[in-house]
């Protein structure tokens, strides 16, 4: 089993940078891949940006392209997002999950992924 814990967040204005982080215990070397997902009030939670653990490759929600950017520590235990030019419908909780390999199918899928942080609220203002 592998814990996530996304500590940052916070309120933010519109047009500002945001990053937030990820740190991964546990079992990291079953990960093979890592995402950031978010959930807006009254909304299914949406996948945003995700990594491949090795070889780094990363890839976005359409929406996002552009604005967000995924990293990995190099430690390879912390997953990182940026956020830039922050708008108010970024608001959300943002959470930060990990799959295997033997359960990654389709990266933007949630079903992808079985651990899962408790989640990092955003609020943009406008």
């Amino acid at each position: 089993q592998v814990q996530l814990v996304e500590p940052g967040g916070g309120l933010v204005q519109a047009g500002d940078s945001l990053s937030l982080s990820c740190a991964a215990s546990g079992r990291t070397s079953s990960v093979y891949a890592m995402a950031w997902f978010r959930q807006a009030p009254g909304k299914d939670r949406e996948f945003v940006a995700g990594i491949t653990w090795i070889g780094g490759m990363a890839y976005f929600a359409d929406p996002v392209k552009g604005r967000f950017t995924i990293s990995r520590g190099n430690a390879q235990n912390t997953l990182y997002l940026r956020i830039n030019s922050l708008k108010p419908e970024d608001t959300a909780v943002y959470y930060c999950a990990a799959a295997r390999i033997s359960t990654y199918t389709y990266p933007q899928e949630r079903k992808t992924y079985d651990s899962w942080g408790q989640g990092t609220q955003v609020t943009v203002s406008s």
